[in-house]
């Protein structure tokens, strides 16, 4: 798995996704919908995500994830962010040394109240989970798995650097989270291990969001386990912020699935953090999660918005 599930936690299960609980969204509990103070664009992050998927399959030490890593760097200084490139050899649990790089960009970098966004960028080099055989021997395009992460938060720079946030916001690409092997939990994640133990001296974010697959069709993100522990409070937060901009039924307020992502590094290394990622009750991850299928057909523009809306309207408080 691109990181492993551990628990269905079913009977936690209070509600679920879809398309029907999305078309039944509008009852007497919905909270009055606000009026963003910054709009995230759709459009924008889902070409963010067409860019990326272009390069081919981001796979440590191919060309695609070199020049992958240049543009996400170039991106974020465009933007006007603070950019520092961490350039490491991760060993792989097959042994294979990877030449991975983690990218950070820090905005409004003077302020000491800081939230990082965390996605990872590379891709899984073996589609796996694909039920051809001889597809399952080739890498993944990686549109869901990896780039809508990106892409939202690409988006999230482009908003930070056209009107400065009162906070100071973070944004950290990690590599090397997908080259990991099923039932081996410390083989994944390599990259934000490697970022944990290697942070800024004195930096410590108040809060820490990874976003991992979050563009999907008839995405699905309940409370993730690991979260709910780690952070219980920063969830309430997202999920009262989604709720507050009409996005209730892609954030389904219960527990769902323990799963290792990068954020378990996090709090490995005592820093509270929680993932956002799709997951659904009956079929567990996206249908294209480590497939071929994983392209840019599996994207759905309305999962963006809920995800990148949600998350702009914590930077910016809607008035």
């Amino acid at each position: 798995m691109q990181k492993m599930l551990l628990t269905a936690l079913g009977a936690l299960m209070l509600a679920s996704c879809g398309t029907q609980a999305k078309e039944s969204a509008s009852g007497a509990e919905t909270p009055e919908i606000t009026t963003p103070a910054v709009v995230f664009s759709e459009d924008s992050a889902y070409s963010y995500i067409e860019k990326q998927v272009s390069f081919g399959p981001r796979v440590p030490n191919t060309v695609a994830h070199r020049q992958t890593a240049d543009w996400l760097a170039s991106e974020l200084k465009r933007h006007g962010g603070e950019v520092t490139v961490w350039n490491a050899d991760l060993k792989a649990f097959d042994g294979t040394i990877l030449k991975a790089r983690n990218i950070f960009g820090r905005f409004n970098p003077s302020q000491s109240s800081r939230i990082l966004f965390v996605a990872h960028w590379d891709c899984r080099p073996w589609a796996d989970q694909d039920p051809d055989p001889e597809r399952s021997r080739h890498p993944v395009d990686g549109a869901n798995d990896g780039a809508s992460g990106v892409g939202v938060l690409l988006e999230i720079a482009r908003a930070a650097g056209a009107k400065t946030p009162d906070k100071g916001v973070d944004i950290l690409f990690v590599d090397a989270e997908d080259w990991g092997s099923d039932g081996d939990e410390d083989s994944w994640a390599l990259g934000a291990r490697h970022f944990v133990e290697n942070m800024p001296e004195g930096y410590a974010p108040e809060s820490v969001i990874i976003l991992d697959m979050v563009g999907g069709t008839d995405a699905c993100f309940p409370r993730e386990y690991f979260s709910q522990q780690s952070d219980p409070a920063l969830l309430d937060r997202i999920y009262a912020t989604a709720a507050s901009a009409g996005y209730a039924a892609y954030f389904p307020n219960h527990i769902g699935g323990a799963v290792t992502d990068d954020h378990v590094q996090f709090i490995k290394a005592g820093i509270p953090a929680v993932d956002i990622i799709d997951y659904r009750n009956d079929s567990g991850f996206h249908p294209s999660w480590h497939t071929g299928a994983d392209d840019m057909t599996a994207i759905d523009k309305a999962s963006l918005k809920a995800v990148g809306q949600t998350m702009l309207n914590l930077i910016y408080p809607p008035k």
